[in-house]
């Protein structure tokens, strides 16, 4: 037998009370032999086959036939709502010169600072607000939605040619008219500006493992 760490967000932590859970599984068990096990017994019967979830093992994306092993991590991911390191530290790693999730208020002239460049002809800033509601709550599986974070600031970097681009991510609370995501990139030429910071956007609410639900 090997016993897994299985990671539970969103409304799958809710229904089971906790944010993981051990199983054990025989040799040779793969991802679909423990979403099996999962369905069969324990609180998240009859959840999984209702919610469209995606697998992640050791903090990569996965499918059903990936082995599992002794003290591998499956996280469980729910649909995504948008998008660390909590405390707020940054990843420079060349044109992306930051990708930070905190649980402190975004900055929007730190992302600015962050890009500036004496080769950048436009600058172009999207900030994401809270709206509607009294306040947000964000939640993320942060070990990997900052890898997230990293691999889409690097991949829209290069594709369009920036100068640089910051990107930093809230969780927690976040009241109405703050912002939740603030994305600053910088390039040559307005049109690679405004394609960059677009992309993000669209990727990170895509692919990043974060999610958010009224407060309030």
């Amino acid at each position: 037998m090997v016993t897994v760490t299985i990671r539970l967000f969103a409304i799958l932590r809710e229904r089971a009370g906790a944010g993981s859970i051990e199983l054990a599984l025989p040799e040779g068990a793969t991802v679909a032999t423990a979403l099996e096990a999962l369905r069969r017994e324990g609180p998240l019967a009859g959840v999984i086959d209702r919610l469209p979830v995606q697998m992640a093992v050791n903090r990569e994306y996965a499918d059903g036939s990936t082995p599992l092993h002794a003290s591998d991590e499956l996280a469980l991911i729910p649909p995504v709502s948008g998008g660390a390191r909590a405390q707020g530290e940054e990843r420079r790693e060349g044109r992306l010169r930051r990708a930070v999730l905190s649980a402190q208020p975004l900055s929007l002239d730190r992302a600015v600072r962050a890009v500036e460049s004496p080769a950048a002809g436009a600058l172009v800033v999207f900030c994401g607000m809270t709206r509607d509601v009294p306040a947000l709550e964000y939640e993320a599986y942060a070990e990997m939605a900052e890898e997230q974070l990293a691999q889409i600031g690097r991949g829209v970097a290069e594709r369009h040619g920036l100068q640089a681009l910051a990107i930093e991510h809230r969780l927690g609370r976040v009241p109405l008219s703050e912002p939740s995501v603030v994305i600053a990139a910088s390039a040559a030429h307005r049109a690679e500006a405004f394609a960059g910071a677009r992309e993000a956007i669209d990727l990170i609410k895509e692919l990043a493992p974060i999610w958010k639900r009224e407060d309030g």
